[in-house]
């Protein structure tokens, strides 16, 4: 979509980075940041003279604008003078105890849609699809979003399936969705424009330089289990708080038959209607979430915290493990415990 100058390169894509009270100030201003950085990135290596993108912040209304943090940002142009832009971003939004609240951004909303209809790439970083989910170009497109909103943009906009487990999403029959999930993924998603628009060196080079991180492991690791519990079955849920400290029982299944007070074969039709998985896989999931724990805090061999949460095989536990979380519990440990140089000093003797 960009012209050329006299000199061969093309000239820099507009990006237009979408302020709104509701954005996360960290996410906008990285964003910005880093698209706009190449006048100090080390020349060479595939970082082309002429900058790739001009980022601009723009809104309702020029001026200040006060974020979700009550952080003041300058919104440098109104929607209403861009006619056209290469590359939307709507940044992360922090929801409410309300949630989000639909039509409240309608120019916002009817703005992007335009520029989608024009051609420019449609894109969110974390929770920002909520606003773009109003424009209706996403329905029937595949997106991801922070694990953490996931219950409820899927409450909000069931027509648009949702993978939380993804740290980005390419989806249109012009690549032209693009979101990212949970939170600083954001890193993905700049580094992807960055690759598509300048090239994979380029990219690299950023990420060097601002040792900004693929994700490529996913998100799963970051996600926390917590089964549902808004199902209203009562039985069930006696079952689920038992579990809560006993989920390392041998024949957990056997006991909690028992504490249901039903047959085996309806208390497994209950618990999967209410809680969408089946009981074993809810005692897995349980044994999984406290294992992660366990080699997050503490340094418990695998073999014996595979023992501590319930398996008395630690090969299987390790394949169990893996199919999880996507590493092998020696990886996690190593990705997710806290590193020595963080840890508070010991206390001298006096």
């Amino acid at each position: 979509m960009s012209d050329v100058q006299k000199d061969g390169e093309p000239q820099p894509l507009h990006v237009s980075l979408v302020a709104l009270p509701e954005a996360a100030v960290s996410t906008l201003s990285g964003i910005f940041d880093v698209m706009n950085a190449f006048a100090i990135v080390p020349a060479g290596g595939g970082v082309r003279r002429t900058p790739p993108f001009h980022v601009e912040i723009v809104g309702e209304r020029q001026g200040p604008l006060t974020l979700a943090s009550h952080v003041p940002m300058m919104v440098q142009r109104p929607v209403a003078d861009i006619e056209r832009t290469d590359i939307v971003i709507v940044p992360s939004v922090v929801l409410a105890a309300e949630g989000w609240v639909k039509g409240r951004y309608p120019e916002l909303v009817a703005w992007c849609r335009m520029m989608h209809e024009k051609g420019a790439l449609i894109c969110s970083a974390c929770s920002g699809i909520f606003l773009l989910a109003e424009t209706g170009v996403f329905d029937g497109a595949d997106a991801t979003v922070h694990f953490g909103y996931a219950p409820a943009f899927r409450a909000a906009y069931p027509q648009v399936p949702i993978h939380p487990e993804q740290v980005l999403v390419v989806a249109g029959q012009r690549d032209e969705l693009i979101s990212s999930g949970a939170s600083m993924t954001w890193h993905d998603l700049v580094l992807y424009l960055i690759a598509r628009h300048a090239g994979a060196t380029a990219a690299q080079t950023v990420a060097r330089y601002f040792a900004l991180q693929w994700h490529q492991d996913g998100l799963a690791p970051y996600m926390v289990f917590e089964g549902r519990r808004d199902h209203g079955d009562q039985a069930i849920q006696t079952v689920q708080e038992w579990l809560a400290d006993h989920f390392s029982v041998a024949n957990p299944l056997e006991e909690m038959v028992k504490r249901a007070g039903l047959t085996e074969r309806t208390f497994k039709r209950r618990f999967t209607q209410a809680t969408g998985m089946s009981p074993i896989a809810y005692v897995q999931r349980l044994r999984i979430e406290e294992a992660k724990r366990r080699l997050e805090r503490t340094d418990a061999s695998v073999d014996e915290v595979s023992w501590q949460v319930g398996y008395e095989e630690p090969a299987f536990f390790r394949r169990l493990f893996r199919r999880v979380t996507g590493l092998a519990p020696g990886n996690y440990r190593r990705r997710f415990q806290v590193p020595t140089y963080a840890k508070p000093p010991s206390r001298l003797p006096r």
